[in-house]
């Protein structure tokens, strides 16, 4: 009876530690699913989604699969540190998000504490990786003082002697992207002639627009989001304005046509260097549009984000936090937006950032 009850306890420990083994690894793509910047989630979660798959088809992590969790945090501050929470709570082991850098920055709290590895496909202040509160905080993008810098310097040489204002939505984002264009932009020796700001969400700007027909601007700086940004144009050209708007990366979607139509042609906007034009991603690109899927924006820096992360748990041999950023920090990553290595803030060397303009519909990179 003895060596019955020994051998069935040994059998339940085997199938114990078995089930570990099969168990699956969860991680998340997190980013405003719903709301007004829902088209920027959508692109996150595809990009994640696709490379899930893409992992587990080839045998997963470490001899497991991957469960994708895709949160929605809305671009909201508490929403997001909420949803962190809860992704701790699910175990998850490495997060691709948050897109607003608002719900980044404090989430960001939240994985330090708790030990996930967070890796932003899209959050761009500063203040995520400057002031990181643990050496497990990254990103596959740029960053607004970059952004800024190429921005600033473009206006000043290309609108010298016009009269230019900066507008931004007083979010994270956008301030930080507005602040730094328009140091830039002084340093060069163009300043500007109306400082704004205004409150997202809002749906008429004509207020905004007389101060901006009453001071003669010709060009708008704006720091903020696609929505506001389209509806402010719409408003301008049905004053009779021709004002050119320039803006960041938060216009990468087909999203902000829809709203300005072609109130929209010839804005200006910043963004990385397309990643859908690399040779080395067009197998991948081609997929996604099989998928019906157009990989613009932010679809393969997600997918770039999750490849990151599994090279350097394949180099680890292990999913412990401590383990895979020793990884992170030591490896050059060849990924769907290029080969890349983290600097020692959690910031990718990555090409500098270049000007697109917006034209019957599509945007196409100008320099």
């Amino acid at each position: 009876m003895r060596k019955l009850l020994m051998s069935a306890l040994a059998l339940m420990v085997g199938l114990g530690i078995s089930a570990t083994a099969r168990a699956d690894i969860n991680v998340a793509v997190v980013g405003p699913l719903t709301g007004g910047y829902a088209s920027f989630g959508e692109q996150m979660k595809a990009g994640a989604e696709l490379a899930v798959a893409d992992i587990n088809a080839a045998g997963g992590v470490l001899g497991q699969k991957l469960n994708l969790i895709a949160a929605d945090d809305a671009c909201d501050p508490k929403q997001a540190v909420a949803v962190a929470n809860k992704l701790a709570g699910d175990k998850a082991v490495f997060v691709a998000g948050h897109f607003c850098s608002g719900s980044s920055i404090p989430a960001s709290a939240v994985y330090a504490e708790e030990g996930i590895v967070q890796i932003s496909p899209a959050s761009t202040n500063p203040k995520l990786t400057d002031e990181r509160p643990a050496d497990n905080i990254f990103r596959v993008c740029g960053r607004d003082d970059q952004q800024g810098s190429v921005a600033g310097a473009y206006l000043a040489k290309n609108f010298e002697g016009k009269n230019v204002a900066v507008v931004h939505d007083k979010q994270a984002y956008s301030k930080g992207l507005a602040d730094e264009t328009r140091k830039a932009m002084n340093a060069a020796g163009l300043k500007e002639v109306m400082y704004e700001t205004v409150t997202p969400g809002e749906k008429d700007y004509t207020a905004l627009v007389s101060k901006l027909k009453q001071a003669k601007v010709d060009v708008l700086y704006y720091g903020g989001y696609h929505p506001e940004a389209g509806l402010i144009v719409r408003q301008m050209r049905d004053q009779g304005m021709d004002t050119i708007l320039v803006s960041g990366d938060a216009l990468v979607t087909v999203d902000y046509w829809k709203i300005t139509g072609d109130a929209g042609e010839g804005t200006l906007m910043t963004f990385s260097p397309d990643p859908r034009k690399n040779p080395a991603a067009s197998e991948l690109v081609k997929r996604f549009r099989d998928k019906n899927v157009e990989p613009e924006g932010y679809v393969l820096y997600s997918y770039a984000a999750m490849q990151a992360w599994k090279q350097a748990v394949d180099k680890a041999g292990s999913t412990d936090t401590d383990k895979v950023v020793k990884a992170l920090n030591e490896l050059e990553f060849s990924t769907a937006i290029g080969k890349f290595s983290f600097d020692d803030k959690g910031d990718p060397n990555l090409p500098p950032y270049a000007f697109y303009k917006w034209s019957k519909g599509n945007y196409e990179q100008i320099n």
